[in-house]
């Protein structure tokens, strides 16, 4: 039987599988001057023996990924001068003995799609001519084999909408209690904070506590070993510290925090201050003021008193120089950076050019500390720490926003910018350019008045929680996609 087929000029349109299945012995086979596009999945079955493959010359612009599949003794291949703009991942699995490659002559598209081949043809014992890529016309020309792989951004994010949770809220926090994440969130108009844990039979979260809290506009948890704390603040009635001792009891009110300086509280963060757990709870009203408690015994008591008749709206506590610091936004006046010093907090600087901020969170990236700063009217901020002051970055429009938050999911900083008119926008930060840059919208279905976003991982699974003032929390699901798939 002949050990060699030259097929030149057949009148098909495509290779099917099991084309060559009464030929068996074939050492060498040469297509060539055809008209056939398509190379179905196991179109070379059965040709255990066959060394030389050229398809060259043809009009090939598909071809499958198991196409090349039982080809064991396959040390000569050509796909040269056809219409393929990129190859499937895969297409050489199981060729160990391949010497020789000739990719050249297609118009090859150099994007996502070309990134496998990049990362393969450094890894395989074998010449490959590659040839030019024929777009985007940034790459037009340049050979394939001149191309950087780690210069590809082909891994993309996507958040898809999973469960609504009924009534609105002001604020979500996550934390880890004996082994377990757990969200909880401050809820006004339902006067309560509402824990919620992860059901693995039914695939979603349920309540799995709820504390009473009448105009509750923060629920801020913390977990010592066993015991576990939520701070509730809260419009009036007071602020009040909630206590677990162990995992068998129900979280019982134990104090009532501050009820001389807490009058108006807007938002409480977590510190920790020479080793020692504090709560600092930001105070809106003229006659308050904001408020570091810290603990002492059982439970947690003023420490020190800050930024008096400024109306804060928010507090951050963030790392500088390697020392605590604090930043206050306020109704009255820029924002102000505090440092721990001395066993207290001593002012150091403001934010220029930052005027009419409602709330500050930071993030961390390369090294870098960087500010998201929220505007309700003008634009949203991005600024970067240099050594002595936040200096302005990057700005945003951001017509109704109460809320720019910094998330870092899995390996995606992102920041979203909440909006009372518009849709919320999601940026995620790109090391490359040091900048935010648009990812997607968050919606379907749209967020009504956002107010606070977290994240939690449970089972290995990335869930974003919205947190929305005007209507019911969104829930959604972190995806990773890859592009060059």
């Amino acid at each position: 039987m002949d050990q060699e087929s030259s097929l030149v000029r057949m009148g098909v349109s495509r290779l099917k599988a099991g084309s060559f299945l009464k030929m068996p012995s074939l050492h060498l086979l040469l297509f060539t001057s055809n008209t056939f596009s398509v190379i179905e999945g196991d179109a070379f079955i059965g040709l255990s023996y066959l060394q030389y493959l050229f398809i060259e010359d043809n009009k090939i612009g598909s071809i499958s990924k198991n196409a090349l599949r039982g080809l064991r003794s396959l040390t000569h291949l050509s796909l040269a001068n056809n219409h393929l703009e990129a190859l499937p991942r895969f297409l050489f699995q199981g060729l160990e003995t391949l010497t020789h490659v000739d990719l050249r002559g297609n118009p090859f598209q150099c994007d996502c799609r070309v990134l496998w081949l990049l990362q393969w043809m450094p890894m395989v014992n074998a010449s490959v001519g590659t040839g030019a890529c024929a777009g985007p016309s940034a790459l037009a020309q340049i050979q394939l084999n001149h191309l950087d792989p780690k210069k590809f951004k082909c891994k993309a994010t996507e958040l898809s909408w999973l469960q609504t949770v009924g009534e609105s809220a002001l604020s979500v926090e996550s934390f880890s209690y004996q082994g377990e994440p757990h969200m909880v969130l401050a809820q006004p108009f339902a006067g309560r904070c509402l824990i919620l844990v992860w059901d693995y039979s039914l695939q979603r979260f349920r309540s799995e506590e709820e504390l009473s809290a009448p105009s509750v506009v923060s629920c801020k948890p913390l977990v010592l070993g066993p015991r576990l704390f939520i701070l509730a603040a809260r419009l009036w009635g007071g602020s009040q510290l909630w206590s677990r001792s162990s995992p068998d009891l129900r979280l019982t009110p134990v104090q009532v925090l501050a009820p001389q300086r807490l009058l108006r509280p807007n938002d409480a963060e977590l510190l920790w201050l020479d080793g020692q757990p504090c709560f600092v709870v930001a105070d809106a009203s003229k006659a308050g003021s904001t408020t570091l408690l810290c603990r002492d015994g059982p439970g947690f008591y003023p420490r020190q008193s800050l930024h008096a008749w400024h109306r804060d709206t928010d507090a951050e506590a963030l790392e500088l120089d390697g020392r605590p610091h604090l930043l206050l936004a306020s109704a009255s006046q820029r924002p102000v950076l505090f440092h721990w010093f001395g066993g207290r907090f001593e002012r150091r600087t403001d934010i220029p050019e930052a005027e009419d901020v409602y709330a500050t969170k930071h993030f961390q990236a390369g090294g870098d500390v960087f500010l998201c700063l929220t505007r309700y009217i003008g634009d949203s901020m991005v600024m970067r720490w240099d050594g002595s002051m936040f200096r302005l970055l990057q700005q945003l429009p951001s017509r109704g926003s109460h809320v720019f938050q910094p998330l870092l999911i899995a390996s995606d900083q992102l920041a979203i910018l909440g909006s009372d008119f518009a849709f919320s926008q999601v940026f995620r930060f790109e090391p490359d350019k040091g900048i935010l840059e648009p990812l997607q919208e968050l919606g379907p279905p749209a967020l009504v008045a956002p107010r606070a976003f977290g994240q939690v991982t449970v089972a290995g699974r990335r869930f974003l929680f919205a947190a929305c003032f005007k209507g019911p929390t969104q829930i959604y699901q972190h995806h990773e996609l890859d592009l060059s798939a």
